[in-house]
């Protein structure tokens, strides 16, 4: 892990949160291997503050909760605070990938994106949603 994705840097980032988040993990019991991982990572992220939650719900059994989410595969996390601005983990979040569900933590209650003047000033002009993803593979 990079130093800012070490447990003891992740948990003093996720100590003092000001407001609560939920982790609503989606999983399936057959053809996911990467699953069980991924809720270890989620619950342990979860132990580092009272304010972070994890809920469990099956891509199978939960249509109405994959369908809410716009969940299309596991593992997946979607980050929700006082209301849902469309973050989504999908993966293990392990090694450096850490950082990123960290950090979608924290804009999900009320933390402020580290964005340039320039892509501050893209998004302000755009006139649609746009779904933004980004693919990242192990090191």
């Amino acid at each position: 892990m990079t130093p800012r994705g070490r447990p003891e840097d992740v948990e003093a980032r996720l100590a003092n949160l000001p407001a609560p988040v939920r982790l609503l993990f989606f999983t399936q019991t057959f053809g996911c291997d990467t699953c069980l991982p991924a809720r270890q990572v989620a619950d342990q992220i979860a132990s580092f503050s009272d304010q972070i939650t994890v809920e469990e719900y099956n891509l199978v059994l939960d249509k109405e909760k994959v369908a809410e989410y716009g969940i299309d595969k596991v593992p997946a996390i979607a980050v929700v605070g006082a209301e849902d601005l469309g973050l989504r983990y999908y993966g293990v979040p392990a090694g450096y990938e850490l950082g990123a569900l960290v950090d979608a933590i924290e804009l999900a209650v009320g933390g402020d994106p580290v964005l340039s003047t320039e892509s501050v000033s893209a998004l302000a002009a755009l006139d649609r949603a746009v779904n933004i993803q980004v693919f990242v593979t192990p090191t």
